[in-house]
């Protein structure tokens, strides 16, 4: 198994339940230095109060985790902890640091086969070379920010980022800041950069408020949308588009104040600022491109599980098994990107794999 965020330790718990041992029957290995998956590498500010909704883990529950009075704690601190305990708790063994360059078929005797072989074989840094008989993939999307192509982007002198090299607002204080995306992370960088200095905000379409609280029927229906993307071989969509901002304390305070006026996307990009189609043209001194993350799938290359417009077949219970390779699975990746079905994705794809594989499990 690549990768032990929410959705690989979920599928570790449900191996184990199975009745596999880790590091005789399944191996989990991931890159990052320590637990806590993507949470890690987020930004000080996120903390617990501002974070959409960190979900229980099966068999232990997140809250217990918490000291009192930590409903303030950084994510970046609390979730890596919580994720820790986790794995000790159930003994899953995750191997770090080990980097996974690629993945690819072999037969029994070890030659590179033309079609579908009787192995996999996964090449590591840290590990080594691994064959193994399946493969539950769980990488996510971190590791590829997404910054779309624009004219002109290289001429410019000021500073350009992305979401995932966000720190805190007060290094932009003085300078004004162009925030290019529409998702939730764009708007609480929008919220706290627009409290320190000025801002233009820019969405390639309209944003869309919901002002009602999020239920879970709400999140299911925008998996359901996602999934039946992927289903049908087409890239993955964004929940959030489905789902809508939600339309919270702070950012009506960001609304009040003028933050949430926003602009349609510029046109290109200048040395000194950006331009819009109509001549407009706004001074900038950073670019904060908050424009998401594309699922991180380079190592699967060789097993040619792409479909030409660039998506993947998935088929499975919850979509997590690859149309074309039953062995493989993704999870973290379409409708389990999500951490409203990275759960039930981690159980689906223990269960779906050892059917697959012939594995008869002791317990579920």
């Amino acid at each position: 198994m690549i990768g032990a965020g929410q959705a690989g330790l979920s599928a570790g718990y449900h191996l184990r339940r199975r009745g596999l041992v880790p590091e005789r029957d399944f191996l989990i290995v991931d890159h990052a230095p320590g637990p806590g998956g993507a949470w890690q590498f987020r930004w000080p500010s996120l903390t617990l109060t501002t974070v959409n909704r960190v979900h229980d883990l099966p068999g232990m529950s997140f809250a217990e985790t918490l000291p009192p009075g930590s409903e303030s704690a950084p994510a970046a601190t609390a979730v890596p902890h919580y994720y820790e305990l986790y794995e000790k708790r159930f003994d899953l063994r995750v191997r770090r640091q080990v980097t996974v360059n690629v993945v690819c078929d072999r037969t029994a005797d070890g030659q590179t086969c033309a079609g579908r072989g009787e192995v996999l074989q996964v090449e590591t840094e840290g590990a080594g070379t691994l064959r193994v008989r399946g493969l539950i993939n769980g990488t996510g999307t971190w590791e590829r920010p997404f910054i779309p192509v624009y004219p002109g982007a290289a001429t410019f002198t000021g500073r350009q980022l992305h979401t995932r090299d966000y720190r805190t607002a007060a290094e932009f204080a003085g300078k004004h800041v162009v925030i290019v995306g529409g998702g939730i992370s764009a708007v609480q960088l929008l919220d706290e950069i627009s409290q320190v200095t000025s801002t233009t905000w820019v969405t390639r379409s309209e944003p869309v408020f919901r002002s009602l609280p999020f239920r879970e029927e709400d999140g299911r229906a925008a998996v359901a949308v996602v999934e039946d993307r992927v289903r049908r071989g087409l890239p993955p969509g964004s929940v959030v588009s489905v789902t809508g901002l939600p339309l919270d304390e702070r950012l009506r305070a960001a609304r009040d104040r003028g933050a949430l006026a926003r602009q349609p996307m510029f046109e290109r990009i200048e040395p000194t600022g950006v331009r819009w189609a109509d001549g407009r043209f706004q001074e900038a001194d950073v670019i904060l491109w908050a424009t998401g993350f594309r699922s991180s799938l380079d190592h699967l290359a060789p097993l040619r599980l792409r479909e030409p417009g660039g998506g993947i077949t998935m088929t499975g219970r919850l979509a997590t098994q690859v149309a074309v390779d039953p062995r493989i699975h993704l999870i973290g990746y379409g409708p389990s990107a999500s951490t409203i079905g990275a759960n039930r994705a981690g159980r689906a794809a223990a269960a779906e794999l050892t059917g697959c594989l012939g594995i008869s499990p002791d317990r579920d």
